[in-house]
Order: C-alpha cells, then sequence, then structure tokens
C-alpha cells in the first residue's frame, strides 16, 4: 500500500491529525519519514500502531500504560503476566473512578432533590457551589443537606428519613360482645319439689 499523509492516516486510524502529532511530541510513537516538501508519510505498521493506541484510549490507558503496552505489544517473548498485570492495575483505577463518579452523582441528585425548582430565587445547588465546603466531603455518597440551604426549602422540601416513615398500626380490638341474657322458663325440678313439701310442724 501506497504511503499515506497525515489526514489519510487519521482517517483510517481514526486518531486525529491533532493527536498524532501530539503522540510524536511526547514519545508515543517515533516520528515519520517526511516528503521533500516537508509531509509526513505513514506506511500500514505506523496505522496499526496509531489504531493500537486508539483502542488503549478507548479502554482508558494512559499515555504512559500505552508507552508500556506498546513495548509488550512489540516484544515478541514478552510474558503475559506483565500485560495481565498492568491491565489489574487500571482496573483498580477504574474501579476507584466509578466510586467518585456514583459519588458525584448521588451528591448532585441530592441538591436537586433540594431545590424547589419554581420562581423563587433560593437555590441550594448554586449554595453549595459557592460555598467553601467541598461539594462530595471526602468522596462519600453525599446524602447530607447543604448547610447553606435556606428555611424555607427546608420546610418545603423535608429531608427522608427512616425514622419518618410512620410505623405501621395495628387495627383495635372489637369489644367483646355481652353476654345473653338468662331467659325466664320454668322452675327446676328442686324447686318444684321444695313446694309440694308440707311445712314442718
Amino acid at each position: 500500500m501506497e504511503a499515506m499523509n497525515i489526514g489519510q492516516a487519521a482517517k483510517a486510524s481514526g486518531v486525529s491529525a491533532k493527536m498524532i502529532r501530539h503522540y510524536e511530541e511526547v514519545g508515543l510513537v517515533p516520528a515519520p519519514k517526511r516528503t521533500a516538501s516537508g509531509y509526513r508519510q505513514y506506511n500500514d505498521s505506523e496505522v496499526h500502531t496509531l489504531r493500537f493506541i486508539r483502542q488503549a484510549r478507548d479502554l482508558g490507558f494512559s499515555v504512559h500504560e500505552i508507552g508500556e503496552l506498546l513495548s509488550l505489544w512489540h516484544d515478541r517473548k514478552r510474558p503475559s503476566r506483565l500485560v495481565k498485570a498492568l491491565a489489574e492495575v487500571h482496573i483498580q483505577a477504574l474501579d476507584q473512578k466509578a466510586q467518585e463518579l456514583l459519588a458525584m452523582k448521588s451528591t448532585l441528585e441530592h441538591l436537586v432533590h433540594c431545590c424547589r425548582g419554581d420562581e423563587r430565587p433560593e437555590c441550594p445547588i448554586l449554595e453549595v457551589l459557592a460555598g467553601n465546603e467541598p461539594v462530595v466531603a471526602g468522596r462519600s455518597t453525599g446524602q447530607r443537606l447543604p448547610s447553606g440551604r435556606s428555611r424555607a426549602a427546608a420546610r418545603d422540601t423535608p429531608e427522608f428519613s427512616p425514622a419518618s416513615v410512620p410505623a405501621p398500626t395495628r387495627p383495635a380490638r372489637a369489644p367483646p360482645a355481652p353476654a345473653p341474657a338468662a331467659r325466664p322458663g320454668k322452675p327446676g325440678v328442686a324447686a318444684a319439689a321444695a313446694s309440694r313439701r308440707p311445712p314442718r310442724a
């Protein structure tokens, strides 16, 4: 295949011409050959390397890490354990970044919940951004209310807490039914016998 200029190489590799120049400046890729007029010329191997860099950047590897990956890629006697170890370290960094992003999202959701979003000017989001305390203190989940929130907003938007949920109430027991009244009936046998006895002398 014929040599490509920087525009063609950018299109073939998916790396912009600006980033190709940047990678050359930082030493990630060697400077290509140039024509007599000073234009860069790229061959298939160099475009393949640029495509490798783009794939690594898509996975979030830093320029320094990509340099290590390129060295391992070009080393045909490389032990794969080194590649795996580098990827595992990157996974840990991604996990940490994911936790930080979730903390930011949780804090912002809480601030949005606290904002009334009406025609009044009070806004806890702006108050927190203009405050002195960190927005996400200690990279926590940010579930506390902003200290600068107005009392009116606090009244209008109560904060949820488990204690605010009323406990279920048991239905009152029905009073016991009154005992049925004794129905009038004939006198018993003993009473009838007693009435027939003669009086004692």
